[in-house]
């Protein structure tokens, strides 16, 4: 090929240190799409190829991208395919169905959403690390299973469950939380639910049993005042209980009736704790 001239989709550019390199994009229905970026031209205009081929073909499936080794990256495959299938762009792996819509991290790892959640999730990007599954949020971290009520603690089939046992469906009917605070257990007393609250200090202390989650996760937090007070300094995790008005909220810490063992709890030396 004379020096020069350009292929279909390829586009030259320059790093900071002046080395050469190629990016590849296409326009689809006026929508510009970017491809990626490319050692060489070649490897550049392979992409937007396979790009067009599979705009045109819509017997490509996406559970067909490690069959047939496309030289675009997966993301970008899953973005093409709901292109062509759906007449929309997301820039993030999304495949959109009627009422729901699929997130691939991989061609064998897919998460189901409720459409409520679709803007969220085009504009995050879900990442994993060490079995667990973050979005970045100004600067942050934050855990997905905490945007559906889910502690970053919590045990599956003692805190939370899905209905149809299927841990990657994060639709909100799919969802039971059986436990969202912290420090919080449902208990069975002659039949009856009661709520036990329990804290960790050197060892788990029971603060108390109570009628309503609401009360247990409340007294959980004054636990956690009561111990700063004596002394014992731990980074606890209060709980948010968005029930309860202001007042409502001091009316019950107020009352409740917290364990001696905690109220008389002695600090250990430094060092001991």
């Amino acid at each position: 090929m004379a020096k020069g001239k350009s292929l279909p989709g390829v586009y030259p550019a320059k790093k900071k240190d002046g080395t050469e390199y190629y990016r590849a994009s296409m326009t689809y229905k006026r929508k510009h799409i970017s491809l990626g970026s490319y050692d060489s031209m070649f490897a550049a205009h392979l992409a937007y190829k396979d790009a067009d081929a599979l705009l045109k073909d819509p017997s490509i499936k996406i559970d067909a991208y490690n069959k047939i080794n496309p030289s675009i990256q997966f993301d970008k495959f899953v973005s093409i395919i709901n292109l062509r299938d759906n007449d929309i762009y997301i820039a993030n792996p999304i495949y959109l169905q009627e009422k729901f819509f699929y997130y691939y991290l991989s061609p064998d790892f897919v998460f189901k959403f409720d459409m409520d959640d679709l803007f969220y999730y085009s504009s995050h990007k879900i990442m994993r690390r060490n079995g667990h599954f973050f979005v970045a949020e100004y600067g942050m971290q934050y855990n997905i299973m905490n945007r559906y009520g889910i502690m970053s603690n919590a045990v599956l089939g003692k805190d939370y469950e899905f209905y149809n046992d299927d841990p990657t469906d994060f639709r909100y009917e799919n969802i039971h939380i059986i436990n969202s605070y912290h420090g919080v257990k449902q208990k069975k007393k002659k039949n009856i639910n009661v709520y036990q609250a329990h804290i960790h200090i050197n060892g788990n202390y029971l603060v108390g049993t109570y009628r309503t989650a609401e009360e247990a996760a409340v007294a959980y937090n004054k636990a956690i005042d009561i111990l700063k007070r004596n002394g014992f300094h731990k980074n606890f995790s209060p709980n948010y209980v968005e029930s309860l008005s202001p007042r409502q909220y001091a009316d019950m810490y107020s009352r409740l009736i917290i364990s001696e063992k905690i109220v008389n709890y002695n600090v250990p030396p430094k060092g001991d704790q």
